[in-house]
């Protein structure tokens, strides 16, 4: 881990990182919807200001969410179990497929370009995009969650997919649940079991895959930079409050047409970065 730094690049840093979390905080709570889909970008894109190196600014910022999701879901997990709203066996069900998945992330991470990364979290952003933009109450794909095998395949996938874009699963876990019947305050509560489920081992996976990178800004361990989760929690915190407050200025579907949009700009950003 690079502790060495001169004090005004350092300065910096903690700066970038305050208003990445204070504004990703505020977008959540304005979106309702968990910090990583939001933090990813902005993080990367304080650090690109910032002058981190291209090739591994993507791996840091991924990994960074990452890092905060571990005692974020944590403590929403206990809340909503406290609750009884958390579905316990079909959490079991994705205690191996999960998990899996995010391990299975971190290696393809290890090897994939940040222009790759950042590709990849622009094709999800797209599909999640669109899917928030032209969203109704009345799709379903069937009744109920399908059983084992396809309950696993879809625990894998969407524990691959979520460690590559930097978020605990609760987009596509929410989607999940709700496409197969399931009522969207369970979707949510057992999303942040998802969490936890994705969140470490694809933390400890991305230590190892960043492991002995020359070009990692300081105070990081792997491609979680420390410095960033222990800032960036409390002002996420703090901030979102303020975008709940905007939220309820506005209806539900409102809020889905521009979470939908935020994406769709962010696939945007990216893809000119990437082509442009």
């Amino acid at each position: 881990m690079d502790l060495t730094a001169d004090w005004g690049y350092l300065a910096s840093l903690v700066l970038a990182l305050l208003a990445s979390g204070a504004i990703a905080g505020f977008l959540a709570g304005v979106f309702g919807i968990g910090g990583g889909a939001v933090l990813v970008p902005i993080l990367y894109q304080f650090l690109s200001l910032l002058g981190v190196d291209p090739s591994v600014c993507m791996h840091v910022s991924v990994a960074t969410s990452l890092g905060i999701v571990v005692p974020t879901s944590i403590r929403s997990f206990l809340a909503h179990k406290s609750r009884g709203a958390v579905d316990l066996k079909f959490l079991k069900d994705w205690l191996i497929p999960v998990p899996i998945g995010a391990i299975v992330a971190t290696f393809v991470a290890a090897y994939v370009s940040g222009a790759e990364l950042k590709g990849i979290f622009a094709v999800i952003a797209v599909i999640i995009g669109l899917r928030m933009l032209f969203n109704r109450d009345s799709w379903r794909f069937g009744n109920d969650i399908p059983g084992n095998p396809a309950r696993a395949v879809f625990g894998f996938v969407i524990g691959f997919f979520s460690t590559l874009m930097g978020v605990g699963g609760g987009v596509m876990n929410n989607t999940f649940m709700t496409l197969f019947g399931r009522p969207i305050h369970q979707a949510v509560a057992t999303s942040s079991g998802v969490g936890i489920l994705i969140s470490i081992p694809a933390v400890i996976g991305l230590v190892w895959a960043g492991w002995g990178e020359p070009n990692l800004p300081p105070f990081s361990l792997g491609y979680i930079n420390l410095l960033g989760v222990i800032l960036v929690i409390p002002v996420t915190i703090f901030c979102a409050p303020f975008g709940v407050r905007v939220a309820h200025a506005l209806s539900k579907r409102a809020m889905e047409i521009s979470f939908g949009i935020f994406l769709l700009i962010v696939a945007a950003r990216f893809a000119w970065s990437l082509w442009g």
